[in-house]
């Protein structure tokens, strides 16, 4: 059994807030209730005992003795969703990571919004959402060692607000401690990418055609929820409406994305080493935002071009080839691209040679090149369906 049905159904109930639990859950929740009840036992939770509670009642909470309660006018918001929320699909290892990630995302946003004013302090997560390979079931779980593609956790974490979804403002201790727990800790053996929505956004989204949002709401598996709410029915893209989209945006963002990189061999030529690096990188995302926009209509707000990576391989096969990875060096040399975004404006312990760049040039440029295949390959189909 995944962890995510006793995690799933928090409701109010005589004032307190209750889960139903299975039963193998209930001896690390309470000593009030036997460890062999039948399972689905609704069991009010103490509060010092268990994270999830906390997870689920958020900022609404007021603690009373030793029981979590809420005023009995609270109303949790009207969101989702007919999805799935099984993962019997995955191995237990994974479905174990997936706990401690929701942990992780709730404890940071409880940190991130404990001081918050006006009406920010009513702010809470309303939806954490698992998308992508692990969803569907196709993912790829490969040593570095075998230079195989490995496939993240992609996950989606709505909020009530628009105000929650900046980054820098409330995401970014949880990202680091995400990043942590993967490479350092190692508490996590999968990497984890995740992206922050309000719900208007997502709901928006789905009003738009955007095959992104549409495919996360087939597609994903909702490991935390509020209520059991439906998004707004998807309204999909005439197919004409989808080629005039998919044009528009391939032809914005390509062109855009090789101004940059022809700005970044300028800059190798002229010995602006850190300036090179910074738009070698602004090369490599736009690109990678260019393929998003014109296959899903939709890219992420985020400069991490690991995360816009891994959307983009996920979505055609021939963007897996780009970056080799049989040794430490070549690994390296894309972190050290990824870490020019910030780095290489900033700090001055960043350091990159010509022959780095030079070798950073020729996989860029490979990226480019395989990114308009793909796209000029779906908008030639966008055109047959639309004839």
């Amino acid at each position: 059994m995944a962890f995510r049905p006793w995690l799933r159904r928090a409701k109010l109930k005589h004032g307190k807030l209750s889960f139903r639990l299975p039963a193998r859950r209930m001896a690390c929740c309470t000593s009030v209730v036997p460890a062999n009840k039948r399972r689905g036992t609704e069991v009010p939770i103490p509060a010092r005992q268990c994270w999830s509670w906390a997870a689920c009642a958020q900022k609404d909470a007021t603690m009373q003795r030793k029981y979590l309660t809420l005023p009995k006018s609270a109303q949790f918001p009207k969101i989702l969703m007919d999805m799935r929320t099984d993962l019997d699909h995955l191995p237990p290892a994974k479905q174990r990571e997936l706990e401690r990630i929701v942990e992780v995302i709730f404890d940071e946003f409880r940190a991130a919004t404990e001081n918050a004013t006006g009406s920010r302090k009513g702010a809470r997560i309303l939806k954490i959402v698992l998308f992508g390979s692990y969803a569907r079931g196709d993912w790829v779980d490969a040593p570095l060692s075998a230079n195989q593609y490995k496939s993240d956790y992609d996950i989606l974490v709505i909020v009530s607000q628009k105000e929650m979804t900046d980054r820098a403002t409330y995401w970014t201790k949880c990202e680091e401690r995400l990043i942590r727990a993967y490479t350092i800790e190692k508490t996590l053996r999968t990497p984890v990418n995740f992206i922050v929505h309000s719900l208007h956004e997502v709901n928006d989204g789905l009003a738009h055609g955007r095959l992104f949002f549409m495919e996360i709401k087939k597609d994903g598996i909702a490991l935390y929820e509020a209520d059991d709410t439906e998004l707004h029915t998807p309204k999909p893209k005439t197919p004409q409406q989808a080629l005039q989209a998919a044009r528009e945006y391939f032809d914005d963002g390509f062109p855009s994305a090789m101004k940059r990189f022809e700005i970044a061999k300028f800059d190798i030529e002229r010995g602006y080493l850190k300036d090179a690096a910074f738009d070698m990188h602004q090369t490599a995302e736009r690109l990678y935002s260019c393929l998003l926009l014109t296959l899903t209509f939709y890219a992420p707000y985020n400069h991490n071009i690991a995360f816009l990576r891994s959307l983009a391989e996920g979505l055609d096969r021939r963007m897996y080839s780009i970056w080799p990875e049989e040794t430490r060096s070549e690994r390296a040399m894309f972190q050290k691209l990824k870490e020019a975004y910030t780095k290489a404006r900033y700090s001055k312990h960043y350091k990159i040679t010509e022959e780095d760049l030079n070798w950073l040039s020729e996989r860029v440029e490979e990226l480019g090149r395989v990114v308009h295949e793909v796209c000029t390959d779906k908008i030639a189909e966008l055109e047959m369906a639309a004839a």
